[in-house]
């Protein structure tokens, strides 16, 4: 089993000399086992003999999720015998792709994952809480569970939904921590009030937010954290994972951004001509693992958007971190000249009381520029509070979308599919 060195609180030559000497262990693996990247090295002369330090990875091209899909096997580096388990992305950025992790994978799964709830403080006393999905081929559930086990905690597999069993669940077993999408944690203190529920004298300390910003660019609480927190007062945790990466970047207590697991990952930040931005601007992630051994990525562009910083964390970590994702460049949406990601969309619906649920629709008309059509499912359908959405809609995105009420069984089923294991709010039906 590969064995892991922890570098969150090295210096930064010590974490550089660790990354230059796993780059280059990488780079003749790849050369060996890998049919894509070693293609790519032929086809654009690379000689990765050349290639001595992580600053030298901008003479790689970068590979992204299109070549995946279109060549997803020949990126696999170990023979078929030696995959453990088969695990996919949503297919949210275009058709899913198969990622397969050998043995040593999913220990390096598990150590990612134990790093992530050592920076939250978790110890071996802690009961946590997984109120996500464990099937569906979903990675990030795996890796909660398999670093719960690792870090010597006790797990529990609630998955999504039930808001009844969850707080029966929460104050039988005593779970001091949870991992959810903050959205279904509003929903739960709902439901405990409107049922009589003391949630505040619940076990519970600390929240593990997943799937959603909880923050700001400048790291403060967005609405929908600071709507947790006015309600309850436990500790917030934002992280940042896909499936491709297998590898985390998770908030420490101070809050200041995700921490960038040295060890297991290599990040650059680029902008629109794969130029690297400067420090505190935002740009796309790119990254390359290090010690994965089934399906290795080198220069992998996430297609999310973020700014990073390396200054020394307050907490005492000196590894960098990275912001909340901004937006995903393909998400993009261009409406009558204004630029608008939907992350900026949600934040101004959520702080919309009057709105039960929505969500963001972007599709292409006859002239093959953008239309957004927001379906909105109401509280209670009122022409004034309709009006006053709409005033307030332009007034905040500077253009006048299409909005349209629906019911929230309708918007229910917009929002999910059968082989989907999150929840919609955007949808991207825009021609190729």
């Amino acid at each position: 089993m590969t064995e892991h060195f922890n570098l969150d609180f090295c210096d930064k030559e010590t974490i550089k000399n660790f990354q230059n000497k796993k780059l280059a262990e990488l780079l003749h693996y790849l050369q060996e086992k890998s049919g894509f990247y070693r293609n790519l090295f032929k086809t654009n002369s690379i000689d990765i003999n050349k290639i001595k330090t992580v600053d030298d990875l901008k003479y790689i091209p970068p590979s992204t999720k299109r070549d995946i899909q279109l060549y997803n096997w020949d990126f696999l580096c170990v023979p078929k015998d030696k995959i453990v388990e088969y695990t996919s992305t949503s297919g949210t950025l275009g058709a899913p792709v198969v990622i397969a992790l050998s043995e040593n994978d999913l220990h390096r799964l598990s150590y990612n994952e134990s790093l992530s709830f050592g920076k939250m403080n978790l110890t071996k006393d802690d009961v946590i809480q997984l109120v996500l999905t464990l099937d569906k081929q979903f990675m990030a559930g795996m890796a909660y569970y398999q670093g719960s086990r690792m870090l010597g905690a006790a797990v529990i597999r609630t998955g999504p939904g039930a808001p009844s069993m969850q707080w029966d669940t929460v104050f039988r077993v005593g779970t001091t921590t949870i991992v959810a999408v903050p959205s279904f944690i509003i929903k739960l203190v709902e439901y405990a009030e409107l049922n009589g529920i003391d949630y505040k004298k619940s076990p519970v300390k600390q929240i593990l937010c997943i799937g959603e910003n909880i923050r700001n660019t400048d790291m403060g609480l967005n609405l929908i954290g600071q709507k947790i927190k006015n309600k309850w007062d436990v500790d917030l945790y934002s992280t940042y994972a896909s499936t491709e990466m297998q590898t985390a970047f998770t908030e420490c207590s101070e809050g200041h951004g995700g921490h960038q697991h040295c060890e297991l990952v290599v990040s650059e930040v680029l902008d629109d001509f794969g130029n690297p931005v400067v420090e505190g601007e935002t740009g796309e992630l790119v990254i390359t693992t290090l010690g994965v051994e089934a399906m290795p990525l080198l220069r992998y562009r996430t297609g999310d958007l973020c700014y990073m910083t390396n200054e020394p964390c307050s907490c005492g970590r000196k590894s960098p971190r990275i912001s909340p994702i901004v937006g995903r460049k393909s998400h993009l949406v261009k409406l009558k000249g204004t630029t608008l990601y939907p992350p900026m969309i949600f934040e101004i619906l959520n702080q919309r009381n009057e709105i039960e649920d929505y969500v963001v629709e972007v599709s292409s008309n006859d002239l093959g520029t953008d239309d957004l059509t927001i379906y909105l499912a109401m509280k209670r359908e009122s022409d004034e509070d309709i009006k006053t959405i709409e005033s307030y809609l332009h007034a905040s995105l500077r253009v006048r979308p299409e909005i349209k009420i629906i019911g929230i069984a309708a918007l229910r089923s917009m929002q999910t599919s059968e082989a989907s294991r999150k929840i919609a709010k955007f949808l991207d039906k825009r021609k190729a």
